[in-house]
């Protein structure tokens, strides 16, 4: 049974910076995709970033040039580097991965694992 478990998340103010890591543990072969959501309240949620084995990555307009997806430990580590956080990305933080199908690398709906969330908070 693959699991995701993030870490890294937190408080910081507007203009900060944040790391966020997940690790995949009984992960085994394939190309696993590897990707972060976040969810605000009352919102649903949104693909932020994905990173292949093949080393191609994808961002939400929102975040490009500002945050960046990177993986580790021969693909088995994703992080998310966040930096000028703004009050807008107030959210919780999901992993994700496994592709169910091909598809948008940032819809949900393609990916078979999701961690529990790590909470990031943005204030002034």
């Amino acid at each position: 049974q693959v699991r995701l478990v993030e870490s890294g998340g937190g408080s910081v103010q507007s203009g900060g910076s944040l790391r966020l890591s997940c690790v995949g543990s009984s992960i085994s072969g394939g190309n696993f995709a590897m990707a972060w959501f976040r969810q605000r309240p009352g919102k649903e949620r949104e693909g932020v970033a994905a990173s292949t084995t093949g080393g191609v990555t994808q961002y939400h307009d929102s975040v490009k040039g500002r945050f960046t997806i990177s993986r580790g430990n021969a693909d088995r580590i994703v992080y998310l580097e966040m930096n000028r956080l703004k009050l807008e990305d107030t959210a919780t933080y999901y992993c994700a991965g496994f592709l169910l199908r091909a598809g948008d690398l940032l819809d949900p709906s393609i990916y078979q694992y999701f961690g529990q969330g790590t909470q990031v908070t943005v204030s002034d």
